[in-house]
């Protein structure tokens, strides 16, 4: 493999101006916003938005793209090229910087490629993701009280219940996934108490709990059962299979029901009267033509789920009757649906998805908290963000505190990096969970 992965096309393209390129520091992780051109079969075009991080070091050996060594990097004498492998060990993505318009901004151009086949080319813009110029630690009086590391995988979501966070984990590189237990009794000190996984079932993306039952979300084998009867020693009961592909991706408990959303098969529907024995009522599924990609989460509010369905769009759906569930509407905004909130504003009942509050470009928002007039956000990169959306149409920020940061230990240079979920039960303190730093306690506001 040559400087350029052996990929054509990519030779057309040269970095200038050299001065320019020359000034870049060699450090920091970067996200690049992608325009992406792919020929068709028919002699046509597809265009579409991309991503893709990378992390810049003076060392190669050091220096990653998708998570990965790079294969090739020349950043030397005002070059900046970068050759790195895809998860799926076929492709190679080259980026050719050109010009750096801003301080730790690269503009420029990047080609796709399988061997030697050509995939797609296009432009990207990579911005170097560390906080903001200017912008504070936290604003707001929003303060971090406890901070716990999480020793199982990378963490994703936190449930807490019966003075114990229980968070779950999925998989990273050399370390698997799977509950950790923490005696939240006092939230400003939090107490590991137990670590458990199962038997090649690496990857639990959700958490959830009812009574004495706690409910997992695990991509091998659906939906995982514990009893909690003693909180700080969960004990498995059984799992309730999706028959999806990838299992169960989230949970969600309302009332005496169960949701779990089954990746490409629908939404399992359990009820909860015996919260650890749940009985199937319904599978809510979609035909091919909403999405093939299946629910990714869901809202449970007033008789209606609201579904994020990935590329399918939002769906709303009147549960009210479970023998009779019908679908009330779609909104497919042109974006990956994947999280919502609602609540009721001046009589009306008034849906939240990520899409037009905005901070910085690329990245993007993982779930959404209605409180009040309080919109609570675990916006990766950006930290946990608080909104004032009393008035809905004019949602602004009240408070924030910057989770991420780029020296953080396994720190990755993945689109899914930094506050990735929050939980307020109701006692006065915020759970959260950043992927890097694990479990984090803040005030409630």
């Amino acid at each position: 493999m040559n400087s350029r992965g052996n990929c054509p096309g990519i030779a057309t393209v040269a970095p200038v101006p050299p001065e320019a390129l020359a000034a870049i520091p060699l450090e920091g992780i970067y996200q690049s916003s992608l325009r992406v051109v792919r020929p068709l079969e028919d002699g046509g075009t597809r265009v579409f938005a991309s991503s893709v991080g990378f992390r810049l070091h003076d060392s190669p050996a050091v220096s990653t793209m998708y998570d990965l060594p790079l294969v090739h990097q020349d950043t030397r004498e005002g070059r900046f090229i970068l050759t790195g492998r895809h998860p799926n060990g076929q492709d190679v993505t080259t980026l050719v910087g050109c010009q750096t318009p801003a301080p730790h901004t690269i503009t420029g151009c990047h080609v796709r490629c399988r061997g030697n086949q050509f995939i797609s080319s296009g432009t990207f813009e990579a911005r170097r993701i560390a906080r903001q110029h200017g912008e504070p630690e936290s604003s707001g009086g929003l303060t971090l009280l406890a901070e716990r590391p999480v020793s199982l995988g990378m963490p994703v979501d936190v449930y807490v219940a019966q003075g114990h966070a229980y968070v779950v984990s999925v998989f990273w590189p050399g370390r698997n996934g799977g509950l950790s237990v923490f005696d939240v009794t006092n939230p400003r000190n939090p107490i590991p108490r137990t670590t458990l996984s199962l038997p090649d079932d690496a990857f639990w993306n959700g958490v959830w709990a009812r009574g004495n039952a706690l409910y997992i979300a695990s991509e091998a084998r659906g939906t995982l059962i514990y009893d909690i009867s003693q909180p700080a020693s969960p004990l498995f009961i059984r799992n309730l299979p999706t028959g999806a592909v990838y299992g169960t991706h989230t949970v969600l408990v309302d009332g005496d029901r169960l949701y779990s959303m089954g990746g490409t098969v629908g939404t399992y529907v359990y009820d909860l009267t015996t919260p650890q024995d749940p009985v199937l009522r319904t599978v809510i599924a979609f035909p091919e033509d909403i999405g093939q990609d299946g629910p990714h989460d869901g809202f449970a509010y007033e008789n209606r789920l609201y579904l994020s369905h990935a590329s399918g769009g939002y769906i709303i759906m009147d549960v009210s009757n479970l023998d009779d569930v019908r679908m009330l509407g779609q909104y497919s905004g042109g974006q990956w649906a994947h999280h919502n909130a609602v609540g009721t504003f001046a009589g009306k009942t008034l849906a939240f998805e990520a899409g037009e509050f905005r901070m910085r470009q690329v990245p993007s928002i993982h779930n959404l908290l209605l409180r009040g007039n309080r919109l609570y956000i675990a916006w990766y990169h950006e930290g946990l963000r608080v909104l004032d959306v009393s008035n809905p149409t004019q949602p602004k920020q009240v408070a924030h505190y910057h989770t991420y940061q780029e020296e953080d230990p396994h720190r990755g240079d993945s689109l899914f990096e930094g506050a990735i979920d929050i939980r307020i039960p109701g006692d006065g303190y915020i759970y959260a969970v950043d992927t890097s730093r694990g479990l984090l306690v803040f005030n409630e506001l």
